[in-house]
């Protein structure tokens, strides 16, 4: 039997703990793959600090995932043995359902996640069904890719809510807002970014790559935006963001967890503004976007860690401390080095 390495999370609120597992095997429609990177996305955090409950567990985390195929379960069309893909968050449905069937597999009832309730890239091998990989071209760094695989791909389907606005605010500048700008400037929309309040490096970092202002959340920006995104998972932003809107605006969350929304005028919703929320994703927005990062081109910035570190990647993310990406390499050594 072969084994891996692999950071196993015992319970909800606990570091991750390293372990040696057997490598999984794919069962019929499923692949083996040997995993290259895996990004750390805030939706992590969620699971691990209980944050989102009915998870599996134990649970290896992780669910932006690039590798080659090492191996076929019966029945796998349209992947071969050594193939380049990436294995979103989105990693099983039904296929039957109403909401499968009308183009809206990411709201399945029955739909499994990668790194969630499957799991996930977390390790040296992970198992996912051979319909949810996407396919990647070799040529691109495997570091660069893994945070396209969720915070690119929610980004992508948040920017869709928010119509042709040309002046877009983004609450929250990490993974998936450093994405994103790119792609709204590729577009011609002008973006005004909002982040904590004194967080100077990740004003700097978004005015770098296009945001033509840059303030605190409580800021109200230079003029009415068209649509804002929040990524940040805190309620008390959706009022702020709804009281910047132009009429007819609309402010998209874009998380899967979010704290509570306080209350708030009316006048603020007033004039048909409107409030969606972005679940999941689906295989289209992940044809779609992957074909279009590389044409703009979007780049990443990332931080790798070990895999042995993914506590350590984790509360720097927690704690606000990782401008753009972190991303997990089962293929660095540990102890991480004092230049990461």
């Amino acid at each position: 039997m072969q084994f891996m390495k692999a950071m196993v999370l015992k319970c909800s609120g606990e570091h991750l703990e390293l372990e040696e597992v057997p490598v999984p095997s794919p069962g019929p429609g499923q692949v083996l793959v040997k995993v290259e990177d895996c990004g750390v996305c805030r939706t992590d955090l969620h699971v691990i600090d209980g944050e989102l409950h009915f998870l599996k567990l134990p649970l290896i985390p992780g669910h932006e995932i690039v590798g080659e195929v090492a191996a076929l379960g019966m029945g796998v069309e349209g992947v071969r043995l050594h193939d380049r893909v990436g294995i979103p968050w989105l990693g099983w449905t039904c296929g039957g359902c109403e909401y499968c069937l009308t183009g809206r597999e990411n709201l399945c009832d029955a739909a499994k996640f990668t790194g969630y309730t499957l799991d996930g890239g977390y390790a040296e091998y992970a198992i996912a069904d051979a319909r949810y990989c996407f396919p990647l071209s070799k040529n691109m760094p495997s570091v660069a890719v893994a945070p396209l695989l969720c915070a690119g791909l929610i980004g992508y389907r948040s920017l869709l809510k928010t119509g042709d606005g040309q002046r877009l605010g983004l609450y929250g500048f990490g993974a998936a807002a450093h994405i994103l700008i790119q792609v709204a400037r590729h577009q011609g929309r002008e973006v005004y970014a909002f982040t904590r309040k004194d967080n100077d490096t990740a004003q700097e970092f978004a005015r770098s790559l296009g945001a033509v202002w840059a303030g605190a959340s409580e800021d109200k920006p230079p003029c009415l935006l068209d649509a804002a995104i929040i990524f940040a998972p805190v309620g008390e932003l959706v009022p702020l963001a709804l009281r910047s809107l132009r009429k007819g605006g609309v402010v998209v969350c874009g998380g899967i967890h979010m704290s509570d929304i306080p209350a708030f005028p009316y006048a603020y919703l007033w004039e048909e503004r409107s409030i969606v929320s972005v679940a999941n994703l689906t295989r289209r927005d992940g044809v779609e976007f992957l074909s279009l990062a590389p044409s703009i081109p979007v780049t990443t910035e990332t931080h790798a860690f070990p895999l042995e570190a993914a506590n350590e990647a984790l509360t720097r993310l927690r704690e606000g401390r990782i401008s753009g990406a972190a991303v997990l390499v089962p293929s660095l050594a540990y102890p991480l080095s004092p230049a990461s």
